[in-house]
């Protein structure tokens, strides 16, 4: 499957801000879910080429989880990254201007569910990111 999915989000806050809510893990088990109904007990980032990035998103109920893990193959600091999971990739970027920063994110999809069912659960993610970060 060569088609890629983008999501974006304008967030009210300086690239510099926006990129340590997105990457340091006490924030990032804050808004690493698409629904309330979900959490994110556990983050770990080591945020270098070769290095691993692990989340743990679980339902609040216990009813089901999964770990997303990752390896960074690409980074700019304050800039943009790219991590490989599962054979798929993402490239998050972030631009800044009048004091507001653009995320998006170009990712792989996989091929259990529709597309916009999985563009629809990373925008969701990236609407909490929003969220968290303009209100923290």
């Amino acid at each position: 499957m060569n088609d890629k999915i983008t999501v974006s989000a304008v967030i009210n806050a300086d690239k510099n801000r926006v990129w340590a809510y997105y990457t340091n893990p006490k924030h990032i088990v804050n808004w690493n879910f698409a629904d309330p109904s979900w959490h994110c007990p556990k983050a770990e980032n080591d945020m270098r080429v070769g290095g691993i990035y692990y989340a743990r998103m679980e339902a609040r109920d216990g009813s089901f989880g999964f770990d997303f893990l990752a390896t960074y193959t690409e980074l700019d600091p304050g800039n943009h990254f790219t991590y490989e999971f599962g054979g798929r990739i993402a490239t998050i970027s972030m631009a800044e201007s009048d004091d507001k920063t653009t995320v998006t994110i170009v990712f792989d999809p996989e091929t259990e569910n529709a597309l916009d069912l999985q563009q629809t659960g990373w925008q969701m993610i990236l609407n909490n990111f929003k969220n968290y970060a303009e209100k923290h």
